[in-house]
């Protein structure tokens, strides 16, 4: 049986590389991959403070998430649109390293950030593990967006995306007429009991503990 913390927690998040792990907040993660943002109808100003500059705060929500992974300020996966080994690869040869490299590349346009083409085939995520979560049926925030976009499932949405609905588009994200359903290929579930997400799952590894 897997220990979540102590044997599986160093390999999901490669600690033997890198301490510590810059990791992306679930609730970006999901309203992103799911897509939960084609249908938000709430727009930054109707948050803003009266005395806020509303003129500094345009689009849709999802575009402040862009600007913030676009700044550094919040991780992001996948970050790029092209694969970063093939980024390594393609900097090797130029003879540059690859911070120097993708610097230039998303300067000149040649590499753009994932998250503002979310709905191109390279952009999004195709595995999902779940651990210490019930993500599907309990904990997750937006279960039927999920089941649509990311297992391409029979789901109950009942809103209209943006588009029929004429609604607010991003500035930051290139909208896309028809969204991908279906994004994984698989999904893993870790857990000690089944779960509402072990239905879900392809495969499940039985855990020793919760945590």
């Amino acid at each position: 049986k897997l220990r979540p913390q102590t044997g599986w927690l160093p390999l999901a998040f490669a600690l033997d590389w890198n301490r510590p792990p810059r990791q992306m907040n679930s609730t970006s993660f999901f309203y992103n991959h799911s897509s939960q943002w084609r249908y938000e109808k709430v727009s930054a100003q109707e948050l803003l403070s009266p005395l806020a500059d509303a003129s500094k705060y345009s689009g849709h929500l999802i575009d402040f998430n862009v600007r913030a992974e676009r700044m550094g300020w919040l991780p992001s996966a996948p970050q790029l649109g092209r694969n970063p080994l093939g980024i390594k690869a393609e900097a090797d040869k130029a003879g540059l390293s690859p911070t120097e490299f993708t610097a230039q590349a998303l300067k000149s346009g040649d590499l753009r950030m994932a998250c503002e083409q979310p709905d191109s085939s390279s952009n999004h995520p195709r595995n999902l593990f779940v651990w210490r979560s019930n993500l599907l049926g309990s904990s997750g925030k937006g279960h039927e967006y999920m089941q649509k976009y990311l297992l391409g499932t029979e789901s109950g949405i009942q809103g209209e995306e943006l588009g029929a609905s004429d609604g607010i588009k991003p500035e930051e994200v290139e909208w896309q007429t028809a969204a991908i359903e279906g994004k994984l290929d698989l999904l893993v579930t870790l857990d000690f009991r089944m779960s509402s997400t072990c239905l879900f799952s392809d495969i499940v590894l039985p855990a020793a503990t919760w945590y």
